[in-house]
């Protein structure tokens, strides 16, 4: 059994496959990132857990996470999302992923996307840490401030700091696998 992140759920499939195959990875896919944004947002208050486990039933009710499509998302659809058991039930989050949507599809047209946007702030290089344990990662750090200042200011809903770190935890912008880890090495290489 190789040494995990001491967050990683050993009784959860799900989690354990996240934690070994995608979180901390550079993500530089347009959907992914667009749907981890949201998802870090509708984590707000919750686990990741919750929301991980409910993803699937996200991409579904969200159309595959198209902004096109959300962006347009008018009263009935919002009340057919909040009448879906399968997705966290909270209107501001769900009107954050349309908020989200729009500025999104803004910053695409101004910047290329949010993999051009994001990555640029970190000389498309992840940030490696070499955490020991998981009490010693920070929960956000100047950067993730700067980001979500950035963020809000282009619309964007459900991005404060803390969010925004985690994101880039998830995205790969930083590597925050810790030490004993046995994803911590690998994803330091070039």
């Amino acid at each position: 059994m190789p040494t995990r992140c001491s967050w990683a759920n050993p009784a959860n499939p799900r989690y354990v496959a996240y934690h070994d195959e995608e979180w901390g990875v550079p993500c530089h896919d347009e959907v992914r990132l667009f749907e981890m944004l949201n998802l870090e947002g509708a984590q707000a208050g919750l686990s990741w857990e919750t929301v991980l486990n409910k993803r699937d039933n996200y991409r579904e009710a969200f159309d595959n996470w198209d902004a096109r499509k959300i962006a347009c998302y008018g009263d009935a659809k919002v009340a057919e999302l909040l009448a879906n058991p399968g997705i966290i039930r909270n209107r501001l989050k769900v009107a954050a992923a349309i908020s989200n949507a729009q500025a999104y599809l803004r910053l695409k047209e101004e910047a290329g996307g949010l993999a051009p946007f994001l990555w640029a702030y970190v000389d498309g290089k992840p940030i490696q840490n070499a955490w020991k344990h998981l009490r010693d990662c920070p929960a956000k750090t100047p950067l993730s401030d700067r980001i979500s200042k950035d963020l809000s200011k282009r619309g964007f809903k459900f991005v404060g700091s803390t969010i925004i770190y985690a994101y880039m935890q998830a995205i790969g912008m930083v590597n925050d696998h810790c030490v004993e880890c046995f994803r911590h090495r690998p994803l330091r290489k070039p």
